[in-house]
């Protein structure tokens, strides 16, 4: 670890990158075996974190700190990578990229555009989970009968994952429908969508001061993807750098026999190589984390 970590926080080159990246490879991304016996924790992370990359180069980056798979962004924050793979990429092109960096697809994250826009895309890669957000919220003795409505309306895009061999995640947010845990009890009850589910971002519960262990045993089966990512400010929102103790969420996880990836992630942009160290130290803390599970 200490070997990425001072490869991933020099100064950083085209050249360095095409060089290194089949020589260190995915020396510590194997899947980690918790001490709980039923499960394996996943790891990725999200190529928004390295947006002034061309799409291509941050897989490279990802790949080199160890991660197993990327979550590829739409233009959230001016992130490029998945506009770019669409207009130049296209599906097989993201496939090889994938496989010369010896990285798994994780997710598409939609929030700006929606899934619809690159469900073709998605489809074209293999298939795979799609993130977007819900809706707005509403009053509490509303919260059924709108979250009733909001899963009605995802019926074709529903559709849409079933043709394109995907699912779509619905993230909780600050100041949305799906945000309380009461809401995540009313999605999980209503939601009667087989390509459908949540993805569970614990910063927001913590503002709230709900329980993210709860929100994870609610969402149950229907959780498709788990942000690793506390409520805080720059680099203390990543695991093993603010205060939270992620034993539990990662307890909460091996329970309901979450199988897919844990994804460190934080909002704010740093220059690559001090993100690149951030995230070393998020994946190292994680996977230490995980053999108290």
């Amino acid at each position: 670890m200490r070997e990425i970590v001072k490869r991933a926080t020099g100064q950083i080159t085209r050249r360095t990158f095409l060089g290194a990246t089949a020589l260190v490879g995915l020396a510590s991304a194997g899947p980690l075996s918790a001490a709980n016996p039923g499960w394996t924790m996943r790891l990725s992370t999200s190529s928004i974190h390295f947006k002034d990359l061309p799409v291509e180069q941050a897989c490279e980056q990802i790949a080199r700190l160890g991660f197993e798979a990327v979550d590829l962004w739409s233009a959230h924050d001016n992130c490029p990578h998945l506009d770019d793979a669409l207009k130049r990429l296209g599906g097989q092109g993201i496939k090889e990229t994938l496989a010369k960096n010896r990285l798994a697809l994780c997710a598409f994250s939609v929030y700006r555009g929606g899934y619809a826009k690159y469900a073709e895309l998605l489809g074209a890669t293999g298939g795979g989970v799609a993130v977007q957000g819900s809706a707005p919220p509403c009053p509490p003795e509303e919260l059924s009968a709108r979250m009733k409505k909001f899963i009605e309306s995802l019926k074709p895009l529903n559709e849409l994952a079933e043709k394109y061999q995907s699912w779509l995640a619905i993230e909780n947010h600050g100041n949305a429908l799906l945000d309380s845990l009461e809401s995540f009890k009313a999605f999980t009850d209503l939601n009667h969508l087989p390509r459908v589910g949540i993805a569970l971002a614990p910063y927001h519960l913590q503002s709230r001061k709900a329980s993210v262990e709860e929100a994870i045993a609610i969402s149950g089966k229907q959780l498709l993807f788990f942000y690793a990512w506390q409520n805080g400010n720059g680099t203390d929102q990543l695991p093993g750098h603010g205060p939270t103790d992620f034993a539990p969420w990662l307890k909460a996880l091996a329970k309901i026999h979450y199988p897919r990836y844990v994804n460190p992630f934080m909002h704010g942009q740093m220059e690559t190589a001090r993100m690149a160290a951030a995230l070393a130290k998020a994946k190292e803390y994680l996977q230490h984390k995980a053999k108290e599970t």
